[in-house]
């Protein structure tokens, strides 16, 4: 596991206002993990209660994102951090963004929830549904605690599994259009299936954006829109 040595400074004050921002993202972490979590339960399981209550979090998470933008340019403003500091006050900045996202996209899941469930046909018996998501909650928390701990080799774990939930997204896709095809009654049901499918995928994508940066944080180097093989490179290189 990877450290990332903070400055320690002569201000108390300074010393908990970083570990404050790390502390704060956790927590809007935790609450995006169970919203992303409940929104796969509640599609999965035709629930539409739980559907609804995950809508109503979606404002407290936009709240969490405001009050996080502020601590991190008060921050900037007041400390004019340097080195590590300064990557952890950018990277906690960026990584906030996808977390609000990653809300977002639950947010339209469970919005296909509660369709299904007026629609009084469930989405009961669609594997792809379940398998994606448990893939993408897998990815979720090995994010958060990537962050948590520093640690980039978890970090790349997830940025690795987001290859393969990209393939299970393009064959869950392909197997629901034929089934759309064989049965055209379906195809209402099967889209909101599909945009479910596609929010799922999202999460992933956003969960690999925040791998990078939480890479960014420890090692100090920039490896969006770089190849799996070359972020490995870097990292031999990178002491």
């Amino acid at each position: 596991m990877d450290k990332l040595h903070l400055d320690q400074h002569i201000s108390q004050q300074y010393n908990a206002d970083l570990e404050d921002l790390r502390t704060e993202l956790l927590e809007m972490g935790g609450m995006v993990e169970e919203q992303v979590r409940d929104a796969i339960t509640a599609i999965s399981n035709a629930d539409g209660e739980l559907a609804e209550r995950v809508l109503v979090v979606e404002d407290e998470v936009d709240q969490r994102e405001i009050a996080l933008d502020e601590h991190c340019t008060l921050i900037l403003a007041r400390r004019q951090p340097a080195a590590s500091d300064l990557r952890m006050v950018m990277a906690v900045s960026k990584i906030t963004r996808d977390l609000e996202r990653m809300g977002d996209e639950a947010q339209k899941v469970a919005r296909m929830a509660i369709a299904l469930v007026e629609d009084g046909s469930g989405s009961q018996g669609y594997v792809e549904l379940r398998h994606l998501g448990n893939s993408v909650q897998t990815m979720v928390h090995q994010m958060l605690d990537a962050f948590a701990r520093f640690d980039v080799e978890t970090a790349m774990n997830v940025a690795k599994e987001d290859k393969q939930v990209d393939r299970e997204y393009r064959s869950a896709t392909r197997e629901l259009m034929t089934y759309m095809m064989e049965d055209p009654r379906s195809i209402s049901r099967v889209m909101n299936v599909m945009w479910a499918l596609r929010s799922l995928e999202r999460i992933g994508d956003h969960a690999r954006n925040i791998a990078e940066h939480i890479i960014y944080l420890v090692k100090g180097l920039d490896v969006r829109h770089t190849s799996m093989k070359e972020i490995e490179k870097q990292l031999r290189e990178r002491p």
